[in-house]
């Protein structure tokens, strides 16, 4: 056990981050970073501050900040379409629906099409309940300016954000019906479980094989998905928890090739991200410490 503030939040620290950037890498970077900015003012001064979940926060919402106006512009140049780096999590965060869905891949890929203070103010505000004068000493704004930005990124989200109301049963279900036609090659089984106006995006980074545009609709979706039976005949699927979402991970030759994650709508699939970029990989051998 340990007094010290920052190693009691770090988990809350690196979620608050994560949500910020959706790169765990780049999270990594601005956790430590704060760290050494706690460090630097030395033990008087941390004993002295009254809240130190709400000092913390703050500091890593600057340094996020910092970090994100530079990844937007980087993000502009990516080849391809860029998803979030997906982390593999334990029941506990599936299990807590709301949380769940705020740190699903669809939720972080929406909140890409958000400013880096819009983001900033929903991601505080909406996921960690931070009271608005909180944050307005983070983002350097005025409470009531909070409260506008707030409120226009809450408009934003709610148009863009996915229906993800459905219990880690039926989540199961679905995915299993939709991996067990993948597999088979079976194009009627897949159109069964696909939506109407499904839609699946890939990145690949520029470094692994992937679609650069997004593929809309179930029978080009089905089209495309059908021959990857015929491609990897092979491959090892599983399912397994991915940002609070039942998920599916493809390993053709022992290797891991590819994330698969979704969102299911009455019973069927509506989207599909999939992450093959080898370097947003790495991470999902092991059960990332999401909390709030």
């Amino acid at each position: 056990m340990t007094d010290d503030p920052f190693v009691a939040h770090r988990s809350l620290l690196f979620t608050v981050a994560y949500g910020m950037l959706g790169s765990a890498a780049d999270a990594e970077d601005v956790v430590q970073e704060s760290w050494l900015r706690w460090a630097k003012i030395g033990d008087a001064a941390r004993s002295e501050v009254g809240d130190p979940r709400a000092y913390l926060v703050r500091v890593v919402t600057r340094q996020a900040l910092n970090r994100l106006r530079t990844l937007t512009r980087q993000r502009e140049d990516y080849v391809g379409e860029w998803l979030p780096e997906p982390l593999m999590t334990s029941p506990d965060v599936a299990e807590d629906v709301e949380f769940a869905e705020s740190v699903s891949i669809a939720m972080l890929t929406v909140l890409e099409t958000l400013g880096p203070v819009e983001r900033a103010v929903f991601v505080l505000h909406e996921v960690f309940d931070v009271p608005y004068d909180q944050i307005a000493k983070a983002v350097g704004r005025s409470t009531v300016e909070v409260r506008q930005i707030a409120h226009r990124a809450h408009r934003h989200v709610s148009a863009r954000r996915p229906r993800m109301e459905v219990s880690r049963a039926e989540q199961e279900q679905v995915v299993e019906r939709f991996l067990d036609a993948v597999t088979a090659g079976d194009v009627h089984g897949l159109m069964n479980v696909l939506a109407p106006d499904v839609v699946l995006v890939a990145d690949g980074g520029g470094v692994a094989p992937a679609v650069r545009r997004p593929v809309k609709g179930i029978e080009p979706v089905a089209a495309f998905l059908s021959r990857f039976s015929q491609v990897a005949p092979d491959a090892e699927v599983t399912t397994l928890l991915i940002n609070g979402a039942v998920a599916a991970r493809i390993d053709p030759a022992g290797e891991f090739h590819a994330a698969l994650t979704f969102v299911v709508e009455d019973d069927q699939i509506a989207r599909i991200y999939v992450i093959r970029n080898p370097y947003k990989l790495r991470r999902l051998e092991e059960v990332a410490e999401l909390r709030r």
